[in-house]
């Protein structure tokens, strides 16, 4: 019976590679991402002062824009469009700023680079003054309910998706679909459809009992965020049917989709900040969807950030939209080409 057991295992291969894999990766995660320090944060200075407070900051500090002719409000701009962490105001351009002092505007939609950098503008013996943008109380539930409603799409998207087509195939009405005058995209979007509206109505849901319960603020446009949300859920969906057209079973489906969702929700940022991750493993974060997602969530809910400010985010999850629905439709056409072939033999 034991021998049979074994044989059966390596059999599946895809559950091999999961009780192979998923240990590793947690390993990796934990080993090189489980980390809640950011040790180096970038940061401008402008103001009269600009050049002598940027010589003199901790290395924590990279700083990127030196401008003795902008203003506070390109400071706050540079917040406000995710250009910077932190903007140094030097000399009397800051609001109750002396010509020996400067303010450190920090953003506090990144929370634990904002928590380095207090402590070390703390450390400076009231030399920098810190003011907290987009969340002055640092409260950890501004920054993660807008990554919660991405992980929540996520997961539908991915687990309850993936098993959509494979109900087809074990209910043996895939061959239904081979005969009917049907394009492969147009069943794909046939599919998603309900699943669409379903994870549409729970972020509403979200969205609202995240404002109404923890105090969330929303002060961006809505339909800047409709329509990252949309773009983003055409990602995950697709995800999920890709995952469904090469499963055979529920099983395979919902472990492939527990394989995938693993890393979005360790290296997306929503739990370990990226810049704390290890170069190597910082790199997967950037191919992720959610990390995409969640950045404009944050950047519209509490910086009011637009689409012009949040492109790249934008344009990311276009393009993974697009070549992730293709794939998905190739791969399902190439399914149901074997049963065309036979009916048109016949």
């Amino acid at each position: 019976m034991i021998v049979k057991e074994f044989r059966e295992l390596i059999r599946d291969r895809r559950t091999v590679g999961l009780l192979v894999g998923l240990p590793l990766i947690l390993l990796v995660v934990f080993g090189y991402a489980a980390n809640f320090y950011v040790d180096h944060v970038s940061a401008a200075v402008v103001g009269p002062q600009a050049e002598q407070v940027a010589a003199q900051l901790p290395d924590l500090f990279e700083v990127q824009t030196v401008d003795t002719a902008a203003t506070e409000q390109d400071a706050r701009d540079m917040l406000r469009d995710d250009v910077v962490d932190v903007a140094l105001v030097t000399g009397g351009d800051a609001a109750g700023g002396t010509s020996s002092t400067a303010t450190a505007l920090i953003d506090g939609s990144n929370l634990f680079a904002a928590q380095s950098i207090l402590a070390a503008v703390n450390a400076t013996g009231g030399a920098i003054t810190p003011e907290v943008l987009y969340n002055p109380d640092l409260t950890t539930a501004w920054v993660m309910i807008p990554a919660i409603i991405g992980l929540i799409l996520t997961f539908i998207g991915t687990i309850v998706t993936s098993i959509g087509l494979v109900r087809e195939r074990e209910a043996g009405t895939l061959e239904q679909l081979a005969v009917m005058p049907i394009k492969p995209g147009t069943v794909i979007l046939g599919k998603i459809a309900p699943y669409f509206l379903l994870a549409a109505i729970d972020m509403v849901i979200v969205t609202a009992l995240g404002m109404l319960l923890f105090d969330v603020p929303f002060n961006g446009n809505v339909l800047t965020f409709a329509l990252g949300a949309a773009i983003f859920l055409f990602v995950v969906l697709g995800i999920g049917v890709f995952i469904s057209t090469i499963s055979q079973t529920a099983g395979q489906a919902i472990q492939t989709a527990f394989f995938v969702l693993m890393p979005q929700i360790l290296l997306s940022g929503m739990i370990f900040p990226l810049e704390a991750m290890a170069a190597g493993v910082r790199w997967i974060g950037y191919l992720l969807p959610l990390t995409y997602f969640t950045k404009i969530s944050q950047g519209v809910m509490l910086r009011a950030a637009g689409i012009d400010s949040l492109w790249l985010p934008f344009v990311v999850l276009t393009v993974m939209a697009v070549a992730i629905f293709t794939a998905a439709t190739l791969r399902f056409r190439r399914d149901l080409a074997p049963e065309r072939r036979e009916r048109t033999a016949s």
